[in-house]
């Protein structure tokens, strides 16, 4: 099978349009432990929040915890995560996600798996991250890249939202990259007042964007309304009857 084939099996599989996609391994194993037995209409709605960044108590989580504050406001249950320091691999496009039986990534020994655990009974994500060269910070990156691909049924569907912290420039094209991801998967992105982006250089100087926080907290409202009527009648799934096609200009 060459890259091409490969990818075009990949992305069926994380788009979940295949007839017959088998039902993950992680994800039976969640409904087994009883977490995925009651409908959102019935549990409590609960939004995962990613701190991209090494600090744990740094500008991005600042951002994020103005988030969590205002979810919780609204009665939606939220979840912040660390990324941390230690390393977390890229994907090496090995194509073992994909036949495993459905266990996500083969490289389990990094935060991907945990955050793949979460997501299955996650209702909506939000990844925060430090601006680095005009672009996320790498670990970020290959941590949603890896989740995506290996895991790409679990976030189908679900409401996405980025946000950027900077000292001065690079936030919008930062979040370009992140929304693009979001896109690709199906994921409704969630707006707010302004473009998702804080300012700040030293710990805790975010906060003095006031502007910012309030687009934080427009963000976190935005979502709790959507994941709401989302989840009204409990069918947050549109039915798609069309399979993804692909193409390239190279004949």
């Amino acid at each position: 099978m060459d890259r091409r084939d490969f990818l075009k099996k990949a992305t069926v599989a994380a788009a979940g349009t295949a007839i017959a996609a088998p039902v993950s391994a992680m994800l039976t194993q969640a409904e087994s432990a009883g977490l995925l037995d009651e409908t959102p209409t019935q549990r409590k709605t609960k939004v995962l929040l990613i701190n991209g960044s090494p600090r744990p108590d740094g500008n991005t989580f600042c951002c994020l915890q103005e988030i969590e504050t205002t979810l919780q406001k609204h009665g939606i249950e939220a979840e912040i995560v660390q990324i941390g320091r230690k390393p977390v691999r890229m994907c090496i496009n090995c194509g073992g996600c994909h036949q495993n039986g459905g266990k996500g990534c083969v490289f389990d020994d990094d935060l991907c798996s945990v955050i793949t655990q979460k997501m299955a009974t996650a209702d909506a994500l939000v990844v925060g991250t430090p601006v680095y060269y005009g672009q996320p910070n790498g670990g970020v990156l290959s941590l949603m890249q890896r989740l995506f691909f290996s895991a790409g049924h679990l976030v189908q569907n679900k409401p996405a939202a980025a946000l950027a912290v900077c000292r001065r420039g690079g936030a919008t094209a930062t979040l370009q990259t992140m929304n693009m991801m979001f896109e690709m998967m199906n994921m409704p992105v969630v707006t707010s007042q302004y473009w998702n982006i804080a300012y700040g250089a030293g710990k805790g100087e975010v906060k003095r964007d006031t502007e910012g926080m309030q687009t934080m907290r427009t963000l976190a409202t935005n979502m709790a309304f959507l994941l709401q009527k989302i989840h009204a009648d409990g069918n947050p799934a549109p039915k798609r009857d069309e399979r993804p096609q692909f193409m390239n200009f190279i004949r």
